[in-house]
């Protein structure tokens, strides 16, 4: 029975509650199932988590509309001041293809602060993402980033250095997103 209302409220606030065009009453509903959510950190509306236990999020995040966080298959680790685009995939659960059994393993996925992971991108098992790298639209990450990397392509390689001092608060908290 407990595992049915796990289930349930999951589907609940994947369907429902993600819709709602009110940020305070999303982050109100994902208070109580998130392992850690941070001060000022704002979900827009049409964010799919999975396994929501698994996921903990710094201070001042912006999480943007349809973006997914897979906590199936290990912990996602988020830092502070992080900007996840829109329809970004954070992944912590694959198979593996060489398996004859098509087995799935699972690795968490660590997010350091001011990470920018731009639109579409998407983060497989087992990665880490230095302070302040910059993953650039549409690429997929594979290996670890190193801080303040700017990473690109399909695997994401290493295309520059970012030379910001990182001295700013994510604030983005629109009333209907």
């Amino acid at each position: 029975m407990r595992t049915f209302l796990l289930h349930l409220i999951n589907y609940l606030t994947r369907e429902w509650i993600m819709f709602i065009p009110f940020h305070a009453v999303r982050i109100f509903f994902l208070r109580m199932q998130l392992a850690k959510l941070g001060e000022g950190t704002n979900f827009l509306m049409g964010i799919e988590i999975r396994v929501p236990k698994n996921v903990t999020i710094g201070d001042h995040c912006v999480i943007n509309t349809r973006v997914l966080l897979d906590g199936r298959g290990g912990q996602i680790r988020i830092g502070n001041n992080v900007d996840i685009a829109h329809e970004a995939i954070i992944w912590t659960l694959e198979h593996d293809p060489q398996d004859d059994h098509y087995t799935a393993k699972g690795k968490n996925v660590v997010i350091d602060d001011y990470v920018w992971i731009a639109s579409r991108a998407t983060i497989l098992p087992g990665v880490t993402i230095g302070r302040g790298a910059v993953i650039a639209c549409n690429s997929v990450v594979t290996k670890d980033v190193p801080p303040m990397a700017i990473a690109a392509g399909v695997p994401a390689k290493i295309i520059g250095t970012r030379t910001s001092k990182l001295d700013y608060t994510l604030l983005h908290a629109p009333w209907f997103e």
